[in-house]
C-alpha cells in the first residue's frame, strides 16, 4: 500500500519491500531492518482518507480446501466414466447425431411442445374455474383434476389408443337428433402420436391447474382490494396485477413439472411411438450396445433439460422485478464478473410537466361529494360489525373517524367503497348509491363491471399501502387513468409525474415499491389514489403502519389534501392531527357512532361518557 501524505512538510516514507507498507519512522531514518513483530502496526492516515489505499479481500481457507476436493472428485468421476472402454464411447459417439436418433429426440421435443401448450392452457381454464365464484364450475375442475391425477399416464395412454373399441366414431351434433356436423371413425383419427398427445395434455392439465391455482392463492388479498378499489376491470385485475405477482410461484413449480413433462414422453414407448427412447430400444436391441445407447439418451435429456432451467432462470429474473431490492445475477453474469450491474440502472425521473399543463392537469380534477350512509348494518356470521350506522359527510370536508379497535371504523369505509357488501342500508354520493341501482321502489343490486365503474369517484388508501410490487411507481399511477379513465397515457404520465411532485417524490418514479421507505410508499399510495380524480378519498389508518418517524411526512400531505376540495374521510388514532385537520369528528363504539361533532368541541367537552373514558387514554 502507499500513503499519500496531505501536508508539504511531511516526508514520504520509505516502503518495505515485502509488505509494500511505509516501515516504522525509526527504522526509516536509522536505516536499520524493521524488527518482526506478532502483530501488525496500523496507522491511520493524517487526514483519515483511505482512497488511494489497496483492498485485499478476505481469503478464505476452507472453501478453498471445499473447491480443491471437489475439482479432484470430478476429475476422479470423469477419469472412471472416459476412461473405462466398457461405456463404448465410440458406439456414443457413432449414433449420438445418427438420423434415426435425431428423428426420435424432434418427436420428443414436439410431443413435449404439444403436451406443454395443451395441458397448461386447459390447466389454466381449470384454475380459473377452481377459484370461481360458480360452485358448479369449482365442482366439475375438482372433479376432473381427481380423476386424471388419480390415473397413472401409462394406463391413460392405453386407453385412449384402445379408444377405438368402445366408440366406431367420433362425431359431433345436436344430442338427440339426427343433426351432425362431423363424424370421423375413432381408430382413424386416434393414432398412436394424437393418442400421445390427447393423454400427455391431459394428465398435464390436471397437474398445472394445481400449480397455476396455488400461484393465485399466493396473492396477497390487499392486491386484488387495491385493483378492485381503483375499479380496474376484473380480467385486467387478473391478467396485470395478480397473475404477475402469481408468477414467481407458479414459474419454479411450473418449469418443473415441464421438465418431467419432458421425461415422461418416454411413457408412449407403450404405444410404439418412435420417440427419443424408443428409437433407442430398437437401435440396442439390434446391435446389444445397451449402454453406449442409453447414454445417448441420458446426454439428450441433459441438454433438453439444462435448456429449460437457462430459460426458467431468464423467466424467474423477470418476474423478480420489483419483489427483490436487486435482481440476482444471470449466469453470463456469473461467468463475467465486474462487467454488469445487479440490476439495469434506474433511468432518471422524466421532468415533470410544465407549470401551464400541471395546473390544468390538477385542476380539471373533479370536486368533492356529498357521501350519505343512512342505517348500515353488516355481521360477520354471529358478530354484527356495524349498527345501523347513519352519517353525513358534506362535499369538501374532512371527517375523521376515531374508536377503539374492532369498533367497526374500517368496515364502514369499506362499506364505502364497496369493497364490503353490506346487510341492510345504503351509501350514496352525490345522490349515486353504491352498489345498487334504483328503479321505482325497488333497488337492484349491480354486477360487478358497474360497481367497478362507479367506485372510480371513490379513493381509498389502505393500511398497509397495498402498491403492486411488480409494477414501478409511475406504472402504479399510470394503470387505473389508462385502464379505467381511458386516458392517453402521455396525459397519464404527465398528471401521474405532477402528483409525484406534489408528494415529494419526483426523483422515485421509476423506483419499485420495495425500494421506498414505508413513509415513501404511503404517498405513493395516496398520489395513486388521486390519479383518478375521486371526489371521495378514504384513509384506512394511513400510519399505522408507519414507524414514528415516517408519520409526519405521510400526515403533512394529508393536511395538504384537506385543502384542495377533494372530500376526504380518514379513520385514525392520530388525535392531533384530527383536532387540526377535521371538519368533523365522529367516535365509534361496538359498531355504533356514539357521538359525532366539530373536533373543538367533541375533544374538549365530549358528552358521551364513553367517549370521554376513550379520550382520557389516547390524549
Amino acid at each position: 500500500m502507499r500513503v499519500t501524505a496531505s501536508a508539504p512538510s511531511l516526508v514520504a516514507l520509505p516502503q518495505s519491500p515485502l509488505t509494500d507498507r511505509p516501515l516504522p519512522a525509526s527504522t526509516a531514518h536509522s536505516g536499520a531492518a524493521p524488527r518482526e513483530t506478532s502483530q501488525e502496526q496500523t496507522v491511520a492516515p493524517a487526514d483519515g482518507d483511505y482512497s488511494d489505499y489497496r483492498v485485499v479481500p478476505a481469503r478464505h481457507a476452507a472453501r478453498w480446501l471445499g473447491s480443491a476436493v471437489s475439482v479432484l472428485l470430478l476429475l476422479a468421476l470423469a477419469q472412471s466414466v472416459l476412461g473405462n472402454p466398457r461405456w463404448g464411447w465410440p458406439v456414443f459417439a457413432e449414433w449420438f447425431f445418427s438420423e434415426p436418433v435425431l428423428v426420435g429426440l424432434g418427436r420428443t421435443l414436439l410431443l413435449t411442445a404439444l403436451g406443454a401448450l395443451l395441458g397448461f392452457s386447459l390447466g389454466a381454464l381449470l384454475a380459473a374455474a377452481r377459484v370461481s365464484r360458480s360452485p358448479l364450475l369449482a365442482s366439475l375442475a375438482w372433479a376432473y383434476i381427481w380423476l386424471f391425477r388419480s390415473i397413472p399416464l401409462l394406463v391413460l395412454l392405453l386407453i385412449l389408443n384402445n379408444l377405438g373399441y368402445l366408440y366406431e366414431t367420433v362425431w359431433l351434433g345436436i344430442p338427440y337428433t339426427q343433426l351432425t356436423f362431423f363424424s370421423y371413425p375413432t381408430t382413424q383419427l386416434i393414432s398412436p402420436f394424437m393418442a400421445a398427445v390427447l393423454g400427455l395434455s391431459l394428465n398435464q392439465a390436471a397437474f398445472s391447474a394445481e400449480i397455476i391455482r396455488s400461484g393465485v392463492l399466493s396473492v396477497d388479498q390487499g392486491q386484488w382490494e387495491a385493483a378492485a378499489a381503483l375499479g380496474l376491470p376484473r380480467r385486467r385485475q387478473a391478467l396485470r396485477i395478480v397473475l404477475p405477482q402469481a408468477m414467481r410461484t407458479i414459474v419454479p413449480t411450473a418449469f418443473n413439472d415441464l421438465i418431467a413433462l419432458a421425461k415422461g414422453t418416454a411413457n408412449v414407448y407403450i404405444l410404439a411411438l418412435p420417440e427419443l427412447f424408443y428409437t433407442i430400444q430398437v437401435i440396442y436391441r439390434r446391435n446389444l450396445e445397451v449402454v453406449p445407447l442409453l447414454m445417448v439418451a441420458t446426454v439428450w435429456y441433459l441438454i433438453i433439460l439444462t435448456v429449460l432451467s437457462l430459460v426458467q432462470s431468464q423467466v424467474e429474473r423477470r418476474y423478480a422485478r420489483g419483489a427483490l431490492r436487486q435482481l440476482p445475477k444471470t449466469w453470463w453474469q456469473t461467468l463475467r464478473p465486474g462487467r454488469h450491474r445487479l440490476s439495469a440502472p434506474t433511468a432518471p425521473a422524466a421532468a415533470a410537466p410544465g407549470p401551464r399543463a400541471a395546473a390544468s392537469a390538477w385542476q380539471s380534477r373533479a370536486g368533492g361529494g356529498e357521501v350519505r350512509v343512512h342505517g348500515v348494518s353488516k355481521s360477520f356470521g354471529h358478530h354484527k360489525v356495524l349498527d345501523d350506522v347513519s352519517l353525513t359527510v358534506p362535499a369538501g370536508s374532512v371527517t375523521v373517524i376515531i374508536g377503539p379497535s374492532g369498533s367497526g371504523k374500517s368496515t364502514l369505509l369499506r362499506s364505502i367503497n364497496h369493497l364490503e357488501r353490506v346487510d341492510a342500508g345504503t351509501i350514496a354520493i352525490d345522490g349515486e348509491l353504491i352498489g345498487y341501482r334504483k328503479k321505482g321502489q325497488t333497488l337492484y343490486e349491480l354486477k360487478e363491471k358497474d360497481i367497478l365503474r362507479r367506485r372510480v369517484d371513490v379513493g381509498m388508501v389502505f393500511q398497509q399501502f397495498n402498491l403492486f410490487p411488480h409494477l414501478s411507481v409511475l406504472e402504479n399511477l399510470v394503470e387505473a387513468p389508462v385502464a379505467v379513465r381511458g386516458a392517453a397515457p402521455a396525459e397519464a404520465r404527465a398528471l401521474a409525474l405532477e402528483l409525484l411532485a406534489r408528494v415529494g417524490l419526483s426523483d422515485k418514479a421509476d423506483a419499485y415499491p420495495r425500494q421506498l421507505s414505508g413513509g415513501q410508499q404511503q404517498r405513493v399510495a395516496i398520489a395513486r389514489a388521486l390519479a383518478l380524480k375521486p371526489k371521495v378519498l378514504l384513509f384506512d389508518e394511513p400510519t399505522s403502519a408507519l414507524d414514528p418517524e415516517l408519520v409526519g411526512e405521510v400526515l403533512d400531505v394529508i393536511k395538504e389534501l384537506a385543502r384542495s376540495g377533494t372530500t376526504l374521510i380518514v379513520v385514525t388514532h392520530e388525535i392531533g392531527f384530527a383536532r387540526e385537520v377535521a371538519d368533523h369528528l365522529v367516535f365509534m363504539e361496538q359498531g355504533r357512532l356514539l357521538e359525532q361533532g366539530a373536533p373543538e368541541r367533541l375533544l374538549s367537552a365530549p358528552q358521551h361518557a364513553r367517549t370521554r373514558e376513550f379520550l382520557a387514554k389516547v390524549l
